[in-house]
C-alpha cells in the first residue's frame, strides 16, 4: 500500500476554505492515521510530497485527489479540522463523496454543524449507500438535539449493512449515550 500523504499545520486562510456549501463530496474510512514521522518534517503551511520526498506549499492541482483525501482524513482524525478543510478543498473532484464526508466531519467538529449537514446530505445524494456518512450524519443530528433524525440514519444503516457493522454499532452507541444524558 502506498505511503499516505501527511500534512503539517496549515494556516486557516492560507488556502481557500471552501466554495460555500453548494454541497459537494467525501469517502468513508477507518479512524486513525498512518504514521507521523514525515508530518513533523514540514513547516506550518506545508505538506509532504511523496513524489518529491520533501515538504512543499500545496497549490490547487498539484496533488491527486486520493492524496488529498488521505491527508484530509488524517488531519480530521487528528482533530486538526480547519487544516483538513483547507486541504480537502484542493480536490479537483468536488463531487467525491469521500471528500464531502470529511468536509462535513471537519465542519461539524469545528462547531459548524449546519455546514457539515449540507456536505453529508450531498455525499448521500451521490452515494446513498455510504454508511459512514450516515453514521456521521446521525451524530450531527444528535449534536443539534434531533434524536429522530439520528434514529432514521441508524435504520438506514441497518437496511444496508445490518446491525453488525461498525457504523451501526458506533451510531447506536451515540444514540444510547444521548438518551442517558
Amino acid at each position: 500500500m502506498r505511503r499516505r500523504l501527511l500534512i503539517q499545520v496549515m494556516a486557516v486562510g492560507a488556502l481557500p476554505l471552501f466554495a460555500a456549501p453548494a454541497f459537494t463530496a467525501g469517502e468513508g474510512g477507518s479512524a486513525g492515521s498512518s504514521g507521523g514521522q514525515t508530518t513533523t518534517q514540514c513547516k506550518k503551511g506545508e505538506v509532504w510530497d511523496k513524489k518529491k520526498k520533501k515538504c512543499i506549499v500545496p497549490q490547487y492541482g498539484m496533488l491527486d485527489d486520493d492524496s488529498i483525501y488521505e491527508a484530509g482524513h488524517d488531519l480530521a482524525m487528528a482533530g486538526r479540522y480547519d487544516e483538513a478543510i483547507s486541504v480537502l478543498t484542493l480536490a479537483a473532484n468536488k463531487q467525491d463523496p469521500r471528500i464531502l464526508n470529511y468536509l462535513g466531519y471537519s465542519h461539524r467538529h469545528s462547531g459548524r454543524v449546519t455546514v457539515g449537514l449540507g456536505y453529508y446530505e450531498e455525499a448521500l445524494r451521490i452515494d446513498p449507500n455510504y454508511t459512514l456518512v450516515r453514521e456521521y450524519l446521525g451524530e450531527a443530528h444528535l449534536q443539534i438535539g434531533d434524536l429522530a433524525g439520528a434514529q432514521q440514519q441508524l435504520m438506514e444503516i441497518e437496511k444496508r449493512t445490518g446491525k453488525g457493522s461498525r457504523e451501526y454499532g458506533m451510531l447506536s452507541e451515540q444514540i444510547d449515550h444521548f438518551l442517558r444524558s
